[in-house]
């Protein structure tokens, strides 16, 4: 270890050399080399961590790089997990990474996190967000647990004890996993592009906090961060017996199993239009009504997602059904609910991709 690199944080009172040795020995997994992970990243390796694992199946997009800050435009088509990696090396050689460029499952999850001290979630979504926080449970794996949308953040500790001996987990907050694609992520909300940096950093502060020990890390309390007023407060969170606990790998993957069902058909901009051509099809477009681009009534029903309750349990005349959003993500959603409804007694259908993927195909459908 080469102690100069970190001298300003080793002089610092309560911290000192023995701080940086535990740094140095430390394993810590970053799920998700995202908005979250890009500067957790950066900065759990600029302090010393000695091994640190990424984890990311996904490659670089144009707007990952709003706040992807890794990544720039000759990364485009590219492993985040490889170009993160080159970076993060360049930064700090005596980091050692290990590349998980794979999506995290229910069939892999416990061989990979188990080698690890600490896990960090930076992914966004919550059947992830789930099958993590089950398997750190299983593993009585330290989780710190970071979540961003809009101008808002959160941070969270679970699976460490405090002082009267009580640990939480992400169930204990949230006990019931939204169905898929219920609860839209940032492709529809949007975020601030800064916001994950500051999210991002206190969370690898918190993971910095844990590993040495010092300070008041975020124990069984949720931090909500709020950019645009500066606000942020604490919550507690207590232990809850409202959902089962996972108690053995066999659980955890029947827990987990993802969409076994599929209720609605995914279809490309092309197929949607010959669809348009027929009597008996109806487009919906789901998104908010203060949503852009505005797409012409005459061949779009607009309900958006807030309404879409009261609209699914009406009587549907037509025989084809066609939902969309900006990025397939509620259109989704709005496919599942209709399928409840009405079962096989009608063609659901979800644009995939949605507005943003095939936006040459609507040029002439604005308002």
């Amino acid at each position: 270890m080469n102690t100069e690199r970190y001298q300003r944080q080793i002089i610092l009172g309560g911290f000192g050399i023995e701080s940086q040795q535990r740094l140095t020995e430390a394993k810590v997994l970053v799920i998700g080399a995202g908005g979250l992970g890009c500067p957790a990243l950066q900065y759990l390796v600029a302090a010393g961590v000695g091994c640190i694992g990424i984890a990311d199946h996904d490659v670089v997009e144009l707007s990952n790089l709003q706040r992807q800050v890794l990544f720039g435009m000759d990364d485009i088509g590219l492993s985040k997990v490889e170009v993160a990696a080159k970076r993060l090396q360049q930064m700090n050689p005596e980091t050692e990474l290990i590349l998980h460029p794979i999506l995290i499952n229910r069939t892999n999850i416990i061989e990979i996190i188990s080698g690890y001290d600490l896990i960090f979630d930076g992914t966004d979504n919550f059947e992830s967000r789930y099958l993590i926080n089950d398997a750190c449970v299983l593993l009585k794996k330290p989780l710190v647990f970071a979540a961003v949308s809009g101008f808002e953040g959160q941070i969270a500790i679970f699976n460490v004890a405090n002082e009267f001996v009580i640990s939480t987990n992400y169930r204990d907050l949230f006990p019931v996993q939204p169905v898929a694609n219920e609860i839209p992520n940032c492709a529809e909300n949007g975020v601030l592009g800064v916001l994950p940096g500051i999210i991002g950093t206190m969370a690898a502060g918190e993971v910095i906090k844990l590993l040495t020990k010092i300070g008041k890390p975020l124990i069984n309390k949720l931090l909500h961060y709020n950019l645009l007023s500066q606000e942020q407060y604490e919550i507690n969170i207590s232990p809850s017996d409202d959902y089962q606990k996972v108690t053995t790998e066999a659980e955890l993957m029947n827990n987990n199993i993802e969409n076994p069902i599929q209720s609605y058909i995914e279809i490309d901009a092309e197929r949607m239009m010959e669809l348009s051509k027929k009597d008996s099809t109806l487009i919906i477009d789901v998104r908010e009504r203060h949503e852009f681009p505005r797409l012409n009534a005459k061949t779009f029903q607009q309900v958006p997602m807030s309404e879409f309750d009261r609209f699914a349990s009406s009587n549907i005349e037509a025989d084809h059904i066609v939902l969309l959003c900006q990025h397939g993500i509620r259109s989704v959603a709005a496919a599942e609910k209709l399928h409840q409804r009405y079962g096989d007694k009608k063609r659901i259908y979800s644009l995939k991709g949605g507005i943003a993927k095939w936006r040459n195909h609507f040029f002439n459908l604005l308002v």
